[in-house]
Order: structure tokens, then C-alpha cells, then sequence
């Protein structure tokens, strides 16, 4: 058995657009206001078929269309890369396939169009319960305009989960803790709680470099928010199975699954990333991210491909714990070893067990609570040379 059927295998299709780039994404997002569908629809089609012939024969357990804003794409676009997808490979009998939605662009003919599709899971970029905190973070929808696609949403589809962010400009631990609150008596059963963070390259980032993004959170108010969630979502019944992703038991993301138990995943569409096995060989795979020169290449090629790195036996192992320690049922220390040709260092798993980071236990590693929230230094020591 190949190390990535540990974990299955997925297919990830990129959408590049947006109705408005929000000041806080650094995602491969792009507003046009003139998009030739027919002509993208054939493109992705193309980029599938082309990477189906280099990995023949195989099953696909999870489709995930991201973005961008994918409930932006026709339905009849997802249900042809849909269809394409399980002509060129099997589908598996209990596929998942995802789509992430905004609110602005949720409406009730459309989610029909897309469950029709197949589509059997909707993510749904809500973003903030509060009207205020929607304007500062550049949303273009009201909590009831939120409110109202989410209900939509649920009556379209069994599977609903959707994104918060917390930790944002002037909010408090309290406020906090009372929109979780609100959020889970809504939440299906799966919530996405991310901490805002500053990045590089997007309006926020260049605000603060200019000193003018004011009222964030300190560094230690951040935490106690992060501990907060744990604490409220464990109590509610939606306990952290990953970082910042929630869920009732059995209701997890089984495409974000593939990744952080380092399966193998193809990534179609512009600046779509993907880590595939061929020929016995671990590829990192990356497509051209610019729309428009992604859209070129296929059309000279046959698909968008960028780049394709092997990634060397150390690396795969390093990336598994990377990913996998992310992960509450945490990392296998044997397919570790499997993968790196040798034990991770005694010396260095001991010292973080005993200061109180890291358990072991049935053959595998996890992150305590302590651990957590410090998983890089954890990385940091645990694959020190």
C-alpha cells in the first residue's frame, strides 16, 4: 500500500472570483466583472482530464470547490467538472463534495442547482454575527442577509458548516464568548473559527504597516478568546477535531481530512496547490495562480500546471507531522517513521512530554491543551536535528 491511501484522495477546484476582495484575505481571489463561463467551464474540464491520465485508476473520496467565491459559478459548471471528475476517475459510493458560499451570492434556485449537481456540503463564509464587525471587515452582507442564506442553505442540504473570525479590532472576550454562543445554536453541525490574522499584501496588512489599523486585540486577550472557544465549543458539543475547525462527532470536513492526514490531492484551477503520488514519487504540485496566464496555459497545454517538486522522503515526513499534529487523534509515529526511515528523536518527544505539550499514547502523538495553541515551537523542537 502507497503511503497517501493512509488518508484517501481528493479533488480540489479553484474559482478565482469575487464580487469584492475583502481587506483581510490573502486567498488567489480576483474581481472581473466579465467572465467567459463557457470558456472556464472547458478549461477546468481540460485541466481534469489532463491530470487524470498522469494518475490513472483512482477513487475519489472528496470534491472541494473553493475560491474565490465558487456559489458564484453556474451550477450547470459545477455539474459538469462533477461529472467530468467521475468519468475520468470512480466516484467513491459515499463521496463528499463540498462548496463554499457567500451569503451575497446564496440564493434558493441556485443551491438547488448545485445539490441537483451532487453537491452535498455547503462552507459558508459568514464571517461575524455583528453588523459593525461585517463593515470593518469588508463584507458586503448584513447579519440578517447571513442569516437568511444559512437558512436557505439548510434546507437545500444536509451538511452546513460556516466560517467566524474572532479576535477582531476593539472585540472583547465577552462579546466573543455570547456570538459563539449564538453561533452554535445555529450551527448545524460544524463550525470554522479562525483568528484574524495580518497578512502581508492585503489592505489590512498595509494599513498596519502604517500604523492606522487600530483596536486589535493584544496578544494576550487573543489567547484567552482561543482558549474561550475551545472551552464553549467542548461544552456545546462541538469540540476542535483540528485548530480552528469544530464538529460533532462524525461530521467532520472529510475533504480537509485528506489533507492534514497528508493524502494525496489534486488542485485544479488557477494557483490551486495539490501533493500527488506518481510513479512511486511524492509531488508538490502548484498551477499558474493569474487567472487570465492560468487560462492561457491550458490552452496551450491542456491543463495550468505550474510546477511539479518532488518532495524528498524527509519532507513527506516532516509534512505529515506538520499536518496530522494539527489534528486532535494526532500523529502515527509508525507511518512517521515509515516515511523518514528512522524514529523521531527520543530526546526531543520526551522533553516536550514532560513539559506538559505533547502525549503519547497507543502509538501515537498528540498536542495537549497547553500544546496547542504553541504547535509551531512544538514542530520546531520535536524536528530539531
Amino acid at each position: 500500500m502507497e503511503d497517501w491511501q493512509n488518508a484517501g484522495f481528493g479533488v480540489y477546484v479553484h474559482w478565482p472570483f469575487c464580487m469584492h476582495k475583502c481587506p483581510y484575505c490573502d486567498f488567489n481571489s480576483h474581481v472581473s466583472r466579465e467572465i467567459d463561463q463557457a470558456k472556464w467551464r472547458e478549461a477546468l474540464l481540460s485541466d481534469i482530464r489532463r491530470t487524470a491520465a498522469e494518475l490513472p485508476n483512482r477513487q475519489v473520496d472528496t470534491i472541494f470547490f473553493g475560491g474565490g467565491t465558487p456559489s458564484l459559478m453556474p451550477p450547470e459548471t459545477v455539474a459538469a467538472v462533477i461529472d467530468e471528475i467521475g468519468r475520468v476517475w470512480k466516484l467513491a459510493p459515499n463521496i463528499e463534495i463540498s462548496l463554499e458560499a457567500n451569503p451575497t451570492s446564496v440564493e434558493a434556485g441556485r443551491f438547488a442547482g448545485y445539490s441537483d449537481a451532487g453537491v452535498n456540503r455547503v462552507s459558508m463564509g459568514i464571517q461575524s454575527l455583528r453588523d459593525a464587525d461585517l463593515k470593518a471587515l469588508g463584507r458586503m452582507h448584513s447579519v440578517k442577509e447571513a442569516r437568511a442564506a444559512f437558512d436557505i442553505a439548510r434546507k437545500q442540504f444536509d451538511r452546513v458548516s460556516f466560517d467566524l473570525i474572532y479576535a477582531r479590532q476593539s472585540q472583547t472576550a465577552d462579546d466573543w464568548e455570547l456570538e459563539l454562543s449564538e453561533a452554535i445554536d445555529m450551527a448545524v453541525d460544524h463550525l470554522s473559527l479562525y483568528q484574524l490574522t495580518i497578512e502581508e499584501g492585503t489592505r489590512f496588512g498595509d494599513m498596519h504597516a502604517r500604523g492606522s489599523l487600530r483596536n486589535l486585540p493584544t496578544d494576550s486577550l487573543a489567547t484567552d478568546m482561543y482558549f474561550r472557544t475551545q472551552e464553549v465549543c467542548e461544552r456545546q458539543g462541538l469540540p476542535a477535531y483540528e485548530t480552528s475547525n469544530h464538529a460533532r462527532s462524525g461530521a467532520e470536513s472529510r475533504h480537509n481530512l485528506v489533507y492534514w492526514r497528508y493524502g494525496d490531492y489534486v488542485g485544479v484551477g488557477p494557483g490551486a496547490h495539490g501533493r500527488i503520488t506518481s510513479n512511486q514519487q511524492k509531488l508538490a504540485t502548484e498551477t499558474y495562480s493569474n487567472p487570465n496566464q492560468w487560462l492561457e496555459q491550458v490552452g496551450k497545454t491542456g491543463w495550468g500546471r505550474r510546477t511539479a517538486e518532488i518532495v524528498t522522503a524527509e519532507d513527506q515526513a516532516n509534512e505529515y507531522l506538520m499536518m496530522s499534529l494539527r489534528l486532535s487523534e494526532g500523529s502515527d509515529l509508525n507511518r512517521y517513521a515509515s516515511l523518514k526511515g528512522r524514529q523521531l528523536h527520543t530526546t526531543h518527544l520526551e522533553e516536550m512530554i514532560s513539559d506538559g505539550f505533547v502525549l503519547h499514547e497507543n502509538g501515537k502523538i498528540k498536542t495537549t491543551s497547553k500544546g496547542r495553541p504553541l504547535l509551531n515551537a512544538v514542530l520546531r523542537q520535536l524536528l530539531a536535528d
